[in-house]
């Protein structure tokens, strides 16, 4: 026989979370609104991977200028090349629109890399070439078309999946918070006008992971409590149900912050927009496993009823929970 209990536990100082939820609500509207209103007028500034361009790799005797370098590459007519550190000053990492085109040239006449390189290499500085990179711009279309197509399709199987383990409504939940970690991450993007690349998707990615990982152990311990507690309220468990999971969740998402502000400020340019889409994903993640989740569990008037296990065939009423 399986033992319920009918009242909260009397050990635990319960946090009422879902005191603030209409607050959070509109928190969270303003957060979403606000991200979107930019990237319809804004946008994302794409980077490389996704617009077709020109990537080129320079190593500098000493360290580089950066405000030097732009100079002279817009005095050689590069006005829209982005210049930055690529792990050390001594290292430029050299972004434009430009493409290589081969067509109609003749032999000998030095190509979009050389002419880099030599306008670069001025005022007794040797400028050597490291490596150079074309990504054309029907690639990059693609790409964009298939990170998009990634997304959605992630989102997709993370409703199914959270239907499937728990119950549809968790599943609303779930992807709700998700939509809302992900459109707010795009949101920084655009109104901060940061590149946004192939390692950027890649963090987006993760960020839905991590939030989902985070939203689904709230849902487990809300599920249980609902079968093992019977005298008290919806909102009362879901208090409870974060009480009880706070601990894990405070612990998990200090470490995770830990190592990626390390790596923001030591790991060098060509990982801030990775480290900075993290560092947000995870942040939101974790409210909208509380606000978010949770509160949409209220707003469906999740009940005991919802999460009732079916009954096998002759089972002792004794054992039902």
């Amino acid at each position: 026989m399986s033992e319920t209990n009918l009242a909260a536990p009397s050990h635990l100082k319960i946090i009422p979370f879902m005191k603030f939820r209409k607050l959070a609500m509109a928190f969270s509207l303003l957060l979403v609104l606000g991200s979107i209103v930019s990237l319809a007028v804004n946008g994302l500034q794409f980077g490389l991977d996704f617009t077709g361009g020109t990537q080129i790799q320079l190593q500098y005797p000493k360290p580089a200028n950066l405000e030097t370098v732009r100079s002279q590459l817009a005095k050689a007519g590069f006005d829209s090349a982005e210049v930055v550190y690529f792990g050390q000053e001594t290292e430029v990492k050299v972004v434009m629109q430009e493409m290589e085109d081969s067509r109609g040239k003749a032999p000998g006449e030095p190509t979009l890399t050389d002419r880099v390189v030599s306008a670069l290499s001025v005022d007794g500085d040797q400028v050597t070439l490291k490596s150079s990179a074309f990504v054309g711009p029907q690639v990059g279309e693609e790409l964009r078309d298939l990170g998009g197509l990634g997304m959605v399709v992630a989102l997709l199987v993370v409703m199914g999946y959270v239907a499937f383990r728990f119950q549809y409504k968790f599943s609303i939940g779930a992807v709700t918070a998700l939509i809302h970690d992900v459109i707010i991450v795009l949101g920084v993007f655009s109104i901060f006008h940061l590149d946004f690349d192939l390692n950027e998707l890649a963090a987006v990615l993760a960020v839905i992971g991590y939030s989902l990982n985070d939203t689904i152990v709230v849902a487990d311990r809300i599920r249980e409590n609902f079968r093992k507690i019977r005298q008290t309220s919806a909102l009362e468990i879901v208090d409870i149900s974060l009480t009880e999971t706070l601990g894990r969740t405070i612990v998990t998402s200090l470490t995770t912050l830990l190592v990626l502000v390390a790596l923001f400020f030591v790991g060098g340019e060509i990982i801030h927009g990775f480290s900075i889409a993290l560092i947000v994903g995870i942040v939101i993640g974790t409210y909208s496993s509380i606000y978010v989740a949770a509160n949409i569990l209220l707003m469906l008037e999740i009940s005991p009823q919802d999460l009732i296990e079916p009954v096998k065939e002759g089972a002792d009423l004794d054992e039902l929970p």
